[in-house]
């Protein structure tokens, strides 16, 4: 750990499981080449800097972007992803294995290794065929986000798509989420709108994850959770995973952000725009430019500290406790940390701000993986 923290703060970090709700762990190999296991110069993520930053388990996730949709190339694009992210673990076997469920989990992280519990971001498929759910589910994957990542697909809204087409989500989307907890696999609402979270919450018997998400309270936008939908989808058990970027809870920030690049960070509009047909390959070209996918240069000025970043983890513990709060820092995934924290092998630089905050072990145990593992094994450990 690289970090400059207390003592106390890298023993705890030693002693508990930290299991992280949101890495990008495979574009960067998959458009450029290269291993997960090699320490890298740039971006945020690799196993090495994880090692270090005492990961022990993570939704392993790899992201099918906008640009795939038009030309409905979303199904093969995660088959090509999914490979890509067997064959990462396959090759660091030493070190990383895949976990279906919790007991998995435990028994990785008691042998040394990092569990790694697949799961998409994007759109598998766009129509929602349960067919294709249940083929990702055989190969492996455990969780899936209910959006098209900021687009609606043809089941559930998006929180940024720009429309409500479904106003939540419509009969095919509900026949989804029943074969989510049918399966026992996880779903994963951040990007989803606010009606299809709650109606998502309604219909499904296992608690839901909002895997790297914000509160609205702090920075108004729609991919940020409002207090109702918190309370609600706390009180079915589930837990909201805080991204660990400075667009999310720090308005200051966001507005720099935005208008350095003339758009919301969640506007992908020119993807639609552009002229068809592409071929995958095409594709491809478009979207390798995205990866690694950092922060934007410069607003230091504007950037919050990591006490500051906790104060919104507190701020939401206080309105439904510490059992529904974790960590889902979307590293490699575009966040702006917050001042200090580089990449993933900082992550005590958390536990650090949680103790001199106050906090007990126990409650920085809940948050770092306890709460994230409990529900983990909950939906894919029950008796079916």
């Amino acid at each position: 750990m690289g970090a400059d923290v207390s003592d106390r703060a890298r023993a705890l970090q030693k002693k508990v499981l930290v299991f992280d709700g949101h890495i990008h762990a495979v574009e960067r190999e998959f458009y450029h080449g290269g291993d997960i296991g090699e320490r890298k110069s740039d971006g945020q993520f690799d196993l090495p800097r994880a090692r270090e930053g005492g990961l022990g388990a993570m939704f392993f996730s790899f992201y099918v972007t906008e640009d795939y949709y038009p030309g409905r190339f979303e199904t093969k694009q995660a088959m090509r992803l999914m490979d890509a992210a067997l064959q990462q673990i396959q090759a660091n076997r030493n070190s990383i294995e895949i976990a279906h469920n919790a007991t998995e989990i435990e028994r990785l992280h008691k042998a040394g290794k990092i569990a790694a519990v697949l799961d998409i971001e994007g759109s598998f498929d766009l129509d929602g065929d349960l067919g294709v759910m249940r083929n990702f589910h055989r190969l492996g994957l455990r969780s899936m986000q209910l959006s098209a990542h900021n687009w609606q697909n043809n089941y559930a809204d998006s929180c940024c798509s720009g429309t409500n087409q479904w106003h939540g989500l419509n009969e095919r989307g509900r026949a989804w989420v029943r074969e989510a907890n049918r399966l026992g696999m996880v779903i994963n609402v951040s990007h989803a709108s606010d009606d299809a979270i709650s109606q998502t919450i309604d219909v499904s018997t296992d608690p839901v994850l909002a895997t790297h998400h914000g509160l609205r309270e702090f920075n108004d936008i729609p991919r940020n959770m409002p207090e109702w939908l918190l309370k609600k989808l706390a009180a079915k058990g589930g837990v909201i995973g805080f991204q660990i970027g400075n667009d999310f809870h720090n308005k200051k920030f966001f507005d720099y952000r935005t208008k350095q690049t003339g758009k919301a960070f969640w506007d992908t509009k020119e993807v639609a725009q552009r002229k068809m047909p592409l071929t995958i390959f095409d594709v491809d070209q478009i979207a390798a430019r995205g990866f690694p996918m950092g922060g934007v240069s410069g607003g230091e000025e504007f950037k919050f500290s990591v006490d500051d970043w906790v104060a919104v983890v507190d701020r939401a513990i206080q309105i439904v406790g510490e059992e529904h709060v974790a960590l889902g820092t979307d590293f490699d995934g575009g966040p702006n940390p917050p001042k200090g924290m580089r990449d993933i092998s900082d992550l005590a630089m958390i536990t650090d701000a949680m103790l001199r905050r106050g906090y007990s072990e126990e409650r920085i145990r809940k948050f770092l993986g306890g709460n994230l593992l409990r529900v983990f094994r909950q939906i894919t450990e029950k008796a079916r």
